[in-house]
């Protein structure tokens, strides 16, 4: 478990090294995308712009080769003429005040986190926390005064018998521990700690912190003050059995001086992050009915200031809200939500009118283009975002008077020095005649007319969807030679409910189809070579990825990455145990095991004959290790070519967080690939297609 990644996937191939040829030593600078290049990357995350719409602080991440981290810094922009200056060292979630004078933002301070004020005229900044539970969810007080966070109240956990007395001096080993929470761990944060998380009110200038909340309930940001500063409006799941609740968030109001709350919704269904209007007459927040179906559209609400009377401003809109503010005026919410692939940006009348403002929002995350990306508003309309496209990571820009601009180019210096692959879009036409959406990355190397290996980039959520967007993995793949194709199969979102839920209760199903169409579709298209197709995916995309090869033997290699192998353990070791059976299954795994069973990719795996790498994250708790261990076990008994390759300490959703082992993850893929790729002068030159 403590080997390294290169020395893990060495030792269960052990030809594996010779087979490759020595590489040559160039005589200059190479121009392709390598995997150095992700400690050079930096991405813009967090724009807030200040209320007089003329600065923005935002979050930059930049790779650091000595950590092997993100590490993250506050930025301040000048919206008028671009120029930047550095605001704090390392920082994060950063808040104006209302009048703009200050900034707040937590910092690391030893081995936890606190919240920090500055003010704009001032070169340092005020602690003005101290405590053990990091901050999380700030928001500033209407009139400057205090602060509102979310922060975890430590427990002592549950007591079950007891230890004899320990010795003073002597060494024993660590003491039992007990779990009796539903949920016991998450994926990141490991296994949970006893205790929960609560709302406190804190001076601006410091002092002590007020805790507001409490009992055995998570409290949620982000919080929202009533223009009074009298009351706190957040969300939380506290009714009965509150640990049982998988979606059924409620939208609470607190008493920022006694802490008596009220419950403002109550319905079978999630109600999270509420925003009171400017002059505290209307309550907006996000949610849907929970049908208890594996996808619904989150839909933007508008109720009165006690949320009575509710109504969806965007039922006909048809794609999920992500987040909404409201607008200075009280007349409107900016938006945001996918669409096609893409993150966009609207302004959504209390009438219901839905008017496009920004498409091309663009998120933080570097390895695989998924949609994402955050923005801010000031009082005058002005929006702060982060955007971009396949070219380069999130920047920063604004939209002002209806014309987008861009106020930084944070990696043109890197991806200016080097020859990216070319992203363009394909058509795609499912064997049932529904339109999907894909895109197609061809190699720097490529001439024109000539077929070169493919691999098909499977994503994962299912419920989730891949864009134009810049990707490392995509990057490095083409830059060994290899086109990569990703796309939207059914099942994926920013095509509407109808669309996603296709897949509902039967997943995997239809989607085979639909990634198998756009492979042919690249084949047509000239790019691909029909005899050198590779395919790999994480999480859901793992999972398809090993049913693909359960189903096809054209493929000439396959990765599976951090995959769903066997639905009944899965639904049993998953870090939320309660959702699988509830929304993506009818009964439980005891009560219809075959439905189970005849879902999982390991019903196939007699079937596959592809050589198959497995790649999991040592510390993943949402597919756990352990089904990836299954899946390699089962190969190799049946002699099918494998190796199994753990990124020591990763998650789930960390399987690429460090770049030294996000870069070693897509090397080693692209070295199983090579070794069963057709050499290239056997490739097949693409006649009569577009080039």
């Amino acid at each position: 478990m403590r080997l390294t990644l290169a020395l893990l996937l060495l030792a269960a191939t052990p030809a594996f090294a010779q087979q490759q040829p020595a590489a040559p030593i160039p005589d200059g600078p190479t121009r392709n995308f390598t995997s150095s290049d992700l400690f050079g990357l930096t991405v813009a995350a967090d724009p807030q712009i200040s209320p007089d719409g003329k600065t923005i602080v935002y979050v930059r991440r930049t790779g650091d080769v000595m950590t092997d981290k993100m590490q993250s810094s506050l930025w301040l922009i000048d919206v008028a003429t671009g120029r930047q200056t550095p605001f704090a060292t390392d920082g994060s979630s950063p808040r104006w005040s209302p009048d703009g004078m200050r900034i707040a933002y937590a910092a690391r301070d030893g081995e936890g986190s606190q919240l920090f004020v500055r003010w704009l005229s001032g070169s340092t900044s005020a602690r003005v926390t101290s405590f053990p539970g990091d901050p999380q969810a700030l928001a500033w007080s209407p009139d400057g005064t205090r602060l509102a966070y979310i922060a975890t109240v430590a427990g002592e956990g549950t007591k079950l018998g007891t230890q004899p007395p320990k010795p003073e001096g002597a060494k024993w080993a660590e003491p039992l521990t007990i779990i009796d929470r539903v949920n016991y761990r998450n994926d990141g944060p490991g296994y949970v700690k006893p205790g929960y998380d609560h709302l406190f009110v804190v001076g601006a200038d410091g002092g002590a912190a007020r805790q507001l909340t409490y009992g055995k309930f998570d409290d949620g940001g982000p919080l929202s003050w009533t223009p009074d500063g009298r009351s706190i409006v957040f969300a939380a799941i506290r009714g009965p059995a509150a640990d049982r609740q998988v979606m059924n968030s409620d939208v609470i109001a607190v008493d920022a001086t006694s802490g008596t709350m009220r419950t403002l919704t109550t319905r079978e269904g999630p109600d999270a992050q509420p925003r009171v209007s400017p002059d505290g007459s209307k309550i907006a927040w996000l949610g849907f009915d929970d049908k208890r179906r594996s996808y619904e559209n989150t839909q933007l609400y508008v109720g009165d200031r006690d949320a009575a009377s509710p109504r969806s401003l965007t039922a006909t809109l048809d794609r999920a809200i992500e987040d909404a503010v409201w607008s200075a005026d009280g007349r409107s919410l900016y938006a945001s939500y996918d669409d096609h692939g893409q993150r966009r940006v609207a302004r959504v009348g209390v009438d219901g009118r839905v008017t496009p403002l920004i498409d091309n929002v663009a998120g933080g995350g570097l390895d695989r283009p998924y949609t994402g990306g955050e923005f801010s508003v000031s009082k005058g309309g002005t929006i702060a975002y982060t955007g971009g496209d396949a070219s380069a990571p999130a920047d920063v820009w604004v939209l002002a008077g209806g014309k987008p601009r861009r106020l930084t180019t944070l990696n043109a210096v890197l991806t200016g020095s080097k020859a990216l692959a070319q992203v363009r879009k394909i058509a795609v036409t499912a064997p049932d005649g529904r339109p999907i959406d894909a895109w197609l990355a061809t190699p720097p190397s490529r001439v024109a007319g000539q077929r070169v290996p493919l691999i098909l980039e499977i994503h994962g959520g299912p419920n989730a969807a891949y864009g134009p967007g810049f990707a490392t993995d995509m990057q490095l793949y083409a830059a060994a030679g290899y086109a990569v194709l990703w796309t939207n199969p059914r099942g994926s979102t920013s095509y509407g409910a109808e669309f996603a839920n296709l897949i509902d209760k039967t997943y995997p199903a239809a989607d085979y189809d639909d990634l198998i169409a756009s492979v042919d579709a690249a084949i047509k298209d000239g790019t691909a070579d029909p005899d050198n197709l590779f395919v790999t995916g994480g999480s859901g995309g793992g999972l398809l990825t090993a049913w693909i090869v359960g189903k096809t033997d054209r493929f000439k290699a396959a990765a599976t990455q951090k995959p769903v192998i066997n639905w009944i353990s899965e639904a049993l070791t998953m870090d939320n145990t309660l959702f699988t059976s509830r929304y993506w299954f009818t009964k439980l795994p005891w009560e219809d095991p075959m439905s189970y069973w005849n879902r999982s990719p390991l019903s196939l795996v007699g079937n596959v004959k592809t050589p198959t790498l497995v790649v999991v994250g040592g510390d993943d708790y949402r597919t756990p290790v352990s089904e990836s261990e299954q899946y390699y076990a089962a190969l190799q008994i049946r002699g099918v070519p494998t190796a199994l390759v753990k990124v020591p300490g990763a998650s789930h959703g960390g399987l690429a967080a460090r770049p030294s082992q996000s870069a070693a993850k897509a090397s080693a893929i692209i070295a199983w690939f090579d070794r069963y790729r057709k050499p290239a002068g056997a490739t097949t030159p693409a006649q009569g297609v577009a080039q």
